[in-house]
């Protein structure tokens, strides 16, 4: 192979190494970190509830589900995504909510991926769980 074409390949190679650094380090920027973000679900009846995140950049979370509420922990690594949830606190769960409660927090122990669609964080896993940024 001349030596042009040579280097001409190893340019694009390091074009496109460049491409996926750059495209990695923006996966990573756009999560959306400090911010409230609600599940997209309607309240139950007779509640204005809904689930509830707030992920902080060192891995924190404030998380409220249907009815019971508590931190846990978020490891986040590229497109990664991780939940540990820690101690809830219940706040007049009714069999209904409680059994809510226990899914989302059998969903969100699953969770493997997590991207953004325009304001949506979606949580990929067996069960995909999308919440939105809350506009207030």
């Amino acid at each position: 192979m001349p030596l042009w074409k040579c280097r001409r390949v190893h340019s694009s190679l390091a074009g496109v190494i460049a491409v996926m650094l750059a495209a990695t380090t923006a996966l990573a920027a756009e999560f959306p970190f400090e911010r409230e973000l609600l599940l997209e679900a309607k309240p139950l009846p007779g509640s204005k509830r809904v689930p509830m995140l707030e992920i902080t950049r060192d891995g924190r979370a404030v998380i409220d589900l249907w009815c019971r509420s508590g931190e846990g922990r978020v490891k986040i690594e590229d497109d990664r995504i991780e939940f540990t949830l820690g101690a809830m606190r219940e706040e007049g769960c009714t069999p209904e909510r409680t059994q809510r409660d226990e899914a989302l927090v059998a969903a969100l122990g699953k969770i493997m991926n997590w991207s953004m669609e325009d304001d949506v964080l979606v949580l990929s896993g067996p069960t995909e769980l999308r919440y939105v940024l809350s506009s207030h």
